[in-house]
């Protein structure tokens, strides 16, 4: 039987994402790290969202994968799961393969509005049942110049992060405007996290009890 998330049992997730656990925990959500790695590669004609919660969905299913395969399973455990995709014009972008596909993705976005998509996936004993959900936020950059863009790609801030920037950091100063969720940008839509927790009954309310 699934238990309430709590210091005890804390929320796992499935992620390398340093923002995504400061999100949780900046919202006071016990949450424990369990990385995986899997394959991201972009299925022909494949929509973002689609992108994105399929690959929230294999990240699910390689934690339980390799909990299972340690002998580290407990009753009880939530598992959360997610990706981002930046999408402009059609193209898919996640994280640069290398400085110069870093500065291509910077030129493209550079002036115009693109979008961010984040999937994600909250489960307990079974990765392959649970529902995914996935919500998008539009960004809209200023024009930036050739020397901002080989200087923000030189700072390497960018290269761990889909469409090449953190807004949460330096490119903060590249965003001109943003509709919709602005966590949902950095790598986790946060209320449609805790929405989905204690419709699950993982939460028994929000803000959790400090004592529990």
């Amino acid at each position: 039987m699934l238990e309430r998330i709590s210091r005890s049992n804390p929320l796992l997730l499935g992620s390398q994402s340093p923002r995504r656990l400061e999100i949780l925990r900046t919202v006071g959500v016990p949450v424990e790290v369990f990385a995986v790695d899997v394959d991201e590669q972009l299925l022909p004609a494949e929509r973002p969202d689609a992108m994105a919660t399929r690959l929230a969905r294999q990240k699910g299913a390689a934690v339980l994968y390799a909990i299972n395969r340690a002998g580290q399973w407990r009753d009880g455990r939530w598992v959360l799961c997610a990706d981002t995709i930046v999408h402009i014009g059609g193209e898919l972008m996640g994280k640069p393969r290398d400085d110069d596909d870093a500065r291509r993705m910077l030129r493209l976005l550079s002036g115009r509005t693109h979008h961010v998509t984040t999937g994600f996936v909250v489960h307990g004993a079974d990765a392959f049942d649970a529902p995914a959900y996935a919500e998008t936020t539009a960004v809209t950059f200023r024009t930036l110049s050739e020397d901002e863009v080989r200087r923000y790609v030189a700072t390497g801030e960018g290269r761990d992060k889909a469409g090449g920037y953190g807004v949460q950091g330096l490119a903060g100063a590249f965003v001109e405007r943003i509709e919709g969720s602005y966590h949902n940008v950095v790598g986790l839509p946060v209320h449609r996290v805790v929405e989905v927790l204690l419709r699950a009954g993982a939460l028994d309310g929000f803000p959790l009890d400090p004592s529990t």
